[in-house]
């Protein structure tokens, strides 16, 4: 969603028009409306640069309108880069795949980037200092505005499972994702009743893939001072 909130960016893999049914890669999207009082537009496919033959997808808007999103493309460094189009004179400039201090020859995926573009949380998937599946990486960009090495967030934040689909309230520092993490107990002899399954399959932490928040407040702030 743009500042002013009226510009809303999605995924999509719906057809380009409505007299075919072949099927189509995921594209960016957006619906716009004139206030915040009035209705939205029809969907929009961003088309070219943005969108190309492969999947982009998981787009992210700063205050200045840069778009960041993650896409397969060609020019990746691997099989899921983060890519960013910069907004220039009124229209989006060819996207490029963020530096080797993001990007890797692997899975990079899921960026949220600050409105001020300061810094920048996504996934990392199966990387060698991983604490298994796909991690919560966070870097942020010195002086000269390039990106810092990526590191990870640590046990705090990560499990041994999927972790994903970051987004932050930068009004409460308070980060959201989704993880696949469980804490479900085997039982090798079986459960004594259905009861005692059902409670089990239902824990919250039970491996499907839930929405999880916690304070990012010391993270946020340690990035603050590595900016002055």
């Amino acid at each position: 969603l743009t500042s002013d909130g009226l510009k809303l960016y999605f995924a999509s893999n719906r057809l380009l028009i409505d007299t075919t049914n072949k099927a189509k890669d995921f594209d960016i999207w957006y619906v716009q409306r004139e206030n915040r009082g009035s209705e939205w537009s029809r969907p929009v496919n961003i088309d070219q640069p943005i969108n190309t033959s492969n999947n982009e997808f998981y787009p992210c808007v700063t205050t200045n309108n840069n778009l960041y999103f993650t896409s397969d493309a060609s020019n990746s460094k691997g099989k899921d880069d983060i890519f960013l189009s910069h907004w220039q004179d009124g229209q989006y400039s060819d996207p490029v795949s963020l530096s080797d201090s993001i990007n890797s020859d692997g899975y990079e995926f899921n960026a949220f980037v600050s409105p001020d573009e300061s810094f920048i949380i996504f996934s990392g998937y199966n990387r060698e200092d991983g604490l298994g599946s796909g991690d919560l990486y966070i870097s942020s960009r010195n002086d000269n505005g390039v990106w810092r090495k990526a590191r990870n967030l640590g046990s705090a934040f990560n499990s041994d499972k999927m972790d994903y689909c970051p987004f932050i309230d930068m009004k409460t520092k308070t980060l959201y994702f989704t993880s696949k993490r469980s804490h479900l107990e085997y039982e090798p002899s079986g459960f004594a009743t259905v009861k005692d399954l059902s409670m089990e399959m239902n824990i919250y932490e039970n491996g499907l893939s839930r929405v999880y928040k916690t304070s990012m407040e010391d993270i946020l702030s340690e990035q603050n001072n590595k900016q002055k």
